[in-house]
């Protein structure tokens, strides 16, 4: 029995009809028809699991036959890709209006065709491999992707997050640009905003990835053939297993990229973080094209939006976007029963630095602080100047030892720093840590009541030091 799944390729132009069957044909049954007609006609009677249609077609052409399938009981949940020309946007626009599931756009990129094919055929149990946290994660990340303005933030906290995910693994997201040069625009054991070219010649796993466009599993880096050009490098490495993800984006901006991860586990690349790894490859797409649109069209009103939720003198966020911040931190915790830490913080003595230095050395204080709060912070934090020389940091997925211990580095960092613009004489901070755990807080306002009291105990204790909630 036939159980292979069946697509139904819709242009009057022999041509694209030929490339799709070509690319498609070895791992689907190909239904080939030349019009509108022809698809509603194919569509009712041989019931394909998918629909790749041309816009422009004699007869009937894709957006009217689209909307006659989309509206007839037998076939409108046979998932419609449309395709055409990247000029005309608004036949895009009015073929996902009728119910068009996707689009794709002429000059065809056929690995881009094929990852999106194999979206919207991938059987009900696909993700029967994934655990619950693999789950929780995709949509967290998917949350974090579409509230967060920075691309680069995103890509950060993607490779971060995997890297927990995959005990020990080395996780980073390689861009090729226009030249065919890689670079790592992100990569779990690298800083933010560095970035590090690749000699291709040391990864021939990534060499064959850009040449398949398919994923690249290597479960024995020691001893499979693949390695042998480079076995003296890797001969000390810890890592077993590498996957390599490729995905294919066609427009200009950004060619391809990589979700590269190499893993000390015994057992290798298992189903799980195959799936897991191409799931989050996909996710991660748009926020690094974005990304390189953004290094190379970064326009005067993009630079005020992000300007315009920063504290001007510290760098930090300011007092309105911790709020925005925290209230959907709160909820994602609640949500998820994770727990959601706050650090506040004031610089002890501060008047009595402005009344002896001048207002101008106190900003040089507060410029200082800034940085070291931000040096600390993990990219899912939210450092704040809360107001004058108060601070706040929200900690999601962070416990209130978490939180302590956050507060004794920012605490002993400051303490250590030398403020030249104060003669050398130290600085220290007070502070106060509150923490929610499912039921035990009500409200964000209350998670910041309680920390902003507790740092005032802890300047009513002697100050520098910290008190919990």
């Amino acid at each position: 029995m036939n159980t292979r799944l069946k697509i139904l390729v819709v242009d009057d132009e022999f041509f694209y009809r030929n490339i799709l069957k070509d690319a498609l044909k070895d791992r689907y049954d190909i239904i080939e028809g030349e019009n509108g007609e022809d698809a509603i006609t194919l569509a009712k009677a041989r019931k394909p699991n998918l629909i790749i249609m041309d816009v422009e077609m004699p007869i009937k052409d894709g957006i009217d036959a689209c909307r006659a399938l989309k509206e007839s009981p037998e076939t409108r949940k046979i998932p419609i890709i449309l395709f055409t020309s990247l000029s005309k946007k608004e036949d895009i626009s009015r073929g996902l209006k009728v119910g068009a599931d996707d689009y794709i756009t002429k000059p065809m990129c056929l690995p881009e065709i094929l990852a999106r094919v194999g979206a919207h055929l991938r059987p009900k149990d696909y993700y029967s491999d994934l655990e619950p946290r693999d789950l929780i994660l995709l949509l967290e990340l998917a949350e974090h992707i579409s509230a967060i303005r920075n691309p680069m933030t995103i890509l950060h906290l993607i490779v971060d997050k995997m890297s927990d995910m995959v005990d020990n693994a080395r996780c980073s997201i390689v861009s090729i640009n226009d030249d065919g040069v890689p670079y790592v625009k992100a990569s779990s054991d690298l800083e933010i905003h560095e970035e590090i070219m690749l000699e291709l010649c040391n990864y021939p796993e990534i060499v064959k990835a850009l040449d398949s466009k398919q994923p690249i599993i290597i479960n024995d880096i020691k001893n499979d053939p693949l390695m042998d050009s480079v076995s003296a490098q890797i001969k000390g490495l810890n890592f077993n297993a590498i996957i390599v993800i490729p995905v294919i984006k066609k427009e200009s901006v950004i060619g391809t990229f990589l979700l590269r991860m190499a893993t000390p586990l015994s057992d290798g690349v298992t189903k799980r973080i195959h799936k897991l790894c191409q799931l989050v490859a996909n996710l991660s797409a748009n926020a690094l094209e974005t990304a390189i649109l953004f290094e190379r069209t970064q326009t005067s009103q993009e630079y005020f939006e992000e300007m315009s939720i920063r504290d001007g003198l510290t760098k930090l966020y300011n007092h309105q976007h911790f709020h925005d911040c925290l209230e959907k931190e709160f909820s994602r915790a609640g949500r998820y029963h994770t727990p959601l830490s706050l650090v506040f913080f004031d610089i002890d003595n501060f008047k009595r630095i402005n009344d002896t230095y001048g207002h101008k050395h106190g900003d040089m204080v507060l410029s200082a602080i800034g940085k070291h709060t931000k040096s600390i912070a993990r990219l899912s934090d939210v450092p704040a100047r809360y107001g004058g020389e108060e601070f706040a940091i929200v900690l999601p997925n962070t416990t209130s030892e978490g939180a302590l211990g956050m507060a004794n580095r920012l605490g002993t960092l400051i303490r250590e720093h030398t403020f030249e613009c104060l003669n050398g004489e130290n600085v220290t901070i007070s502070s106060g840590t509150s923490t929610f755990t499912d039921n035990s807080v009500q409200s964000s306002d209350q998670l910041v009541q309680l920390a902003d009291e507790a740092m005032y105990k802890a300047k009513a204790l002697g100050k520098d030091r910290i008190s919990q909630a």
